[in-house]
């Protein structure tokens, strides 16, 4: 099993041995300001399970607060990206122990909204359920043709009530309903109409297509991501006249910040910007 990981010249492959796989559950790479996360069960199809989620949520409460790092990328091993929730560990929890799971799920998902990182998810393989709601999860999501999406729950009598949450709020009403009601496969270029993805490449193009994307982002300032990106999901849910008012007001601070500055006259002098930011590995 290879796994694409950032270097110098793109991607590097990264080997995992057969002593190692399922056994290191989340694997962490950084370079050049892009950490890679890696979900690492195959045999399980990389399942959300208690502790693959506790790994998660630790990943990105440290993630949040290195500054070397500029953008984050999750990728699963294996034949599929995440297959969502351990139904073997639903069936045997208790119900304060399933609920406790579900809620620490829950709070993954809103880190990964709530992180100064933008975060893209690379899926090669089926996303469903949980695993689905992981990719809506992120801010951006680039897959491979061969990727297949689905929030299944309906067919074993469990509707995907969290998942559905961040799936509503990328794709609309009917399109949700649709996967939630019938809890059909839906392949990747469907995802991409819907607006649950961003891009459709050739499953040997995907990790250039990520790579590509994410150096885009890496070579923008820091602190005018992280402002953006924190400004974006806090006007989703306001009224046009309270988003238009929060806009103005943090656009006007923004104005007058020193990468502002900068990058307004890097363009009348029309040369590239250089930001005051922290260095990255």
């Amino acid at each position: 099993m290879t796994l694409g990981i950032f270097s110098a010249s793109g991607y590097r492959a990264m080997a995992i041995s057969k002593s190692t796989a399922g056994k290191t559950l989340l694997i962490r790479d950084t370079f050049q300001g892009v950490a890679t996360l890696t979900l690492n069960q195959p045999e399980k199809r990389n399942a959300l399970s208690g502790r693959m989620i506790n790994l998660l949520q630790e990943a990105l409460d440290e993630l949040d607060q290195d500054n070397t790092v500029r953008v984050v990328v999750i990728q699963g091993s294996g034949p599929a990206f995440c297959s969502g929730h351990d139904l073997t560990e639903i069936r045997s929890a208790t119900t304060e122990s399933r609920k406790q799971l579900f809620r620490n799920c829950s709070q993954v998902m809103v880190s990964l909204v709530r992180l100064s990182k933008p975060v893209i998810a690379k899926i090669h393989g089926p996303a469903t359920a949980a695993g689905c709601q992981l990719v809506a999860s992120c801010d951006l999501a680039v897959a491979s043709s061969e990727a297949r999406f689905a929030t299944p729950g309906v067919n074993i009598g469990l509707w995907c009530h969290t998942p559905q949450v961040a799936v509503s709020r990328n794709v609309s009403a009917k399109h949700a309903m649709e996967m939630l009601l019938t809890g059909e496969m839906i392949d990747a270029e469907m995802a991409q109409r819907i607006g649950l993805i961003n891009t459709v490449v050739l499953l040997e193009e995907l990790d250039e297509a990520v790579h590509k994307l994410a150096k885009k982002i890496t070579a923008k300032s820091m602190k005018t991501v992280q402002r953006g990106k924190k400004s974006f999901y806090s006007q989703v849910d306001l009224t046009l006249e309270q988003a238009y008012e929060q806009a103005t007001e943090i656009m006007s601070k923004g104005a007058s910040t020193a990468e502002s500055a900068e990058g307004i006259s890097a363009f009348l002098e029309k040369r590239a910007p250089h930001w005051n930011d922290p260095p990255i590995d």
